[in-house]
């Protein structure tokens, strides 16, 4: 296992209420409210090994940066990939990936995020 998912994956169950799952065969899911946030491709060989969701004007800053593409699939939603590791220090990849967390936070049901902060 590639030591990026291991500090990834412990980083993201790190926040709070956050979810995993496998799904698309290879593909490491992180959750808040069954809604995805960051996802890390298990696959040594695959292109993209971690995406995530961003602001518009983020998303437009990252692409432009050598190693981070829009992510395949979910550019459209501003999901970037990283394609390499250090295109970014792991203190900004783990930024971005809380901002994620936070974008995809804030976009659930009242009901579900009501929920979420009372079993805190």
């Amino acid at each position: 296992m590639a030591s990026h998912i291991e500090w990834i994956r412990k980083f993201c169950l790190s926040l709070p209420h956050t979810t995993e799952k496998i799904q698309w065969g290879n593909d490491l899911l992180f959750q808040i409210g069954d809604k995805m946030y960051c996802v890390l491709c298990l696959e040594p060989d695959v292109r993209a090994k971690v995406s995530f969701k961003c602001t518009p004007e983020r998303f437009a800053e990252l692409v432009e940066v050598e190693g981070i593409i829009p992510a395949p699939y979910m550019a459209r939603n501003q999901w970037v990939a990283l394609v390499e590791m250090d295109a970014l220090r792991q203190s900004e990849i783990k930024e971005l990936i809380r901002g994620s967390y936070q974008l995809v936070l804030a976009k659930l049901p009242r009901k579900v995020q009501a929920t979420l902060a009372a079993s805190n």
